[in-house]
């Protein structure tokens, strides 16, 4: 079931988002100091890419985790949770894009603070 989802969801919109994960995590390792946030960032896109099956847990990673989240949401993360909003609300139009609008609104938190989160 987890493969047959993850199918559909890389058709309906999760490849395009997983995209923009990959676009903004290059664009952070063109500098020294934010290659951590692109390397979380290339973690976001595999996730995006195939979010049916994993767990996102919560690490106590410190104020480093807080600091990170603060300059991820003025340089990036608004406009990734947007459009995680957006392809929710068109998915939930539909009985059947249900399940997969739900997850885009769990991506569009994830896309808020995505640092001090662990992907299993």
């Amino acid at each position: 079931m987890n493969f047959l989802g993850n199918l559909v969801w890389i058709i309906f919109g999760g490849l395009i988002h997983s995209i923009g994960w990959l676009l903004i995590g290059a664009l952070w390792c063109l500098t020294i100091i934010g290659i951590p946030i692109g390397v979380q960032c290339f973690k976001m896109a595999s996730l995006q890419l195939a979010p049916f099956g994993k767990d996102v847990v919560t690490v106590d990673s410190g104020g480093v985790s807080l600091i990170a989240n603060i300059f991820w949401l003025i340089f990036g993360g608004l406009e990734l949770a947007i459009g995680n909003v957006i392809s929710g609300v068109i998915m939930c139009a539909t009985i059947v894009g249900i399940p997969f609008g739900l997850q885009f609104f769990k991506m569009a938190s994830l896309s808020l603070m995505p640092f001090g989160k662990e992907i299993r």
